[in-house]
């Protein structure tokens, strides 16, 4: 007679896309339920690939619905709502991870890479916000074409401000159009600690967080206070960037912030006319990081000028041209961060994956 404990058995001969470990070894399988014709499969998973969970779900039911007593397969994914991390002192009401886009050194890209990968991710069927932090030089409502209006919402918190499918919020909400924002260090932590406590995200999967260069107050603070899944440095090839981004590594090491991934921005640019391509900006900038920290570079993005217009446009790349192969490379980049991100032992409890 079928048992529990051989669906078990066979269930541990599934792995999910981009780990080692079999499901059952790896904790998410929850609970098996079986009444002798039908069976029930409680999973929770970390983040992942709306791709990964599919496939799961599909193995799950060809592998247990290959015994011949059971009749039915009902798999159910899901998980907590919360992740631990190295902050504590805020725990985002709505948000069930933070990813931070960090680079250390400004002009490599990272608040495009921050909004190509939020669009990515959301692209997988999640729910995602971005949150951009650069007090400094906010540069979310040039990327988006909006500027707000932030309303109040009844709870006396601020809205975040909807557009493509994100749930947006910048300082740039706030100031004058090309006003120079000079501000003091305890004035952006002011900043920083109101964003994170009186912003009301709706039930995001992800909230991604556009840092700002540097290792001062604002990234540091940022840090501290909130528990970060995972983060992504983001560098050009050029030694002058890779010095900047080694010691904002070193930074989040300190804090003991996970860096998943490094993003070599500008790694390439083939000439239209001739096809010919050339490293503008040096070569091998994240192998030299990769090889340093150990963190594996999972995105090589090339200088692409239609990339530029479309950020200047205010209608980014994948709304403007989705087929662009651009496009499938921020996919691309944003299934591996995910891959990486189960693969980890830094999402603390898991949280739920996202029906397409």
């Amino acid at each position: 007679m079928l048992s529990i404990g051989d669906l078990r058995e066979r269930l541990s001969e599934i792995r999910l896309l981009g780990t080692k470990q079999n499901i059952v070894e790896a904790g998410f399988v929850q609970r098996i339920d079986w009444d002798g014709s039908r069976v029930e499969v409680d999973v929770v998973l970390p983040p992942v690939s709306a791709q990964a969970r599919q496939v799961l779900e599909q193995d799950i039911r060809r592998t247990l619905g290959a015994f011949a007593e059971v009749r039915d397969v009902q798999v159910r994914i899901g998980g907590g709502d919360r992740v631990k991390g190295q902050g504590s002192e805020f725990i985002l009401s709505g948000v069930r991870h933070v990813i931070a886009v960090a680079s250390a050194k400004g002009g490599v890209g990272k608040s495009t890479v921050a909004a190509n990968l939020a669009l990515a991710l959301s692209s997988e069927g999640l729910r995602v916000g971005l949150l951009d932090a650069d007090v400094y030089g906010p540069s979310l409502p040039l990327l988006f074409g909006t500027r707000g209006p932030v309303t109040v919402t009844s709870t006396q918190r601020l809205a975040p401000v909807e557009k493509f499918g994100l749930q947006l919020m910048s300082v740039g909400f706030f100031v004058e159009e090309e006003a120079p924002v000079i501000w003091r260090g305890p004035v952006v932590m002011s900043l920083v600690r109101q964003f994170l406590r009186d912003v009301e995200w709706h039930d995001l999967d992800f909230l991604v967080v556009d840092l700002p260069p540097g290792t001062g107050d604002a990234p540091l603070s940022l840090l501290q206070l909130i528990p970060i899944a995972g983060a992504l440095m983001v560098t050009t090839p050029q030694s002058v960037a890779v010095s900047d981004v080694e010691r904002g590594i070193a930074m989040f090491q300190r804090v003991q912030a996970p860096v998943l991934g490094i993003v070599e921005n500008m790694a390439l640019y083939e000439c239209p006319h001739c096809h010919t391509t050339e490293e503008l900006f040096g070569s091998e900038g994240g192998q030299r990081l990769e090889r340093q920290f150990g963190i594996p570079v999972i995105a090589r993005i090339p200088l692409d000028p239609q990339l530029r217009a479309a950020s200047d446009s205010g209608e980014p790349l994948p709304v403007q041209t989705p087929g662009h192969p651009l496009v499938t490379a921020f996919r691309t980049l944003a299934q591996r961060f995910l891959e990486r991100l189960a693969a980890s032992d830094v999402t603390g409890v898991p949280i739920p994956t996202i029906i397409n």
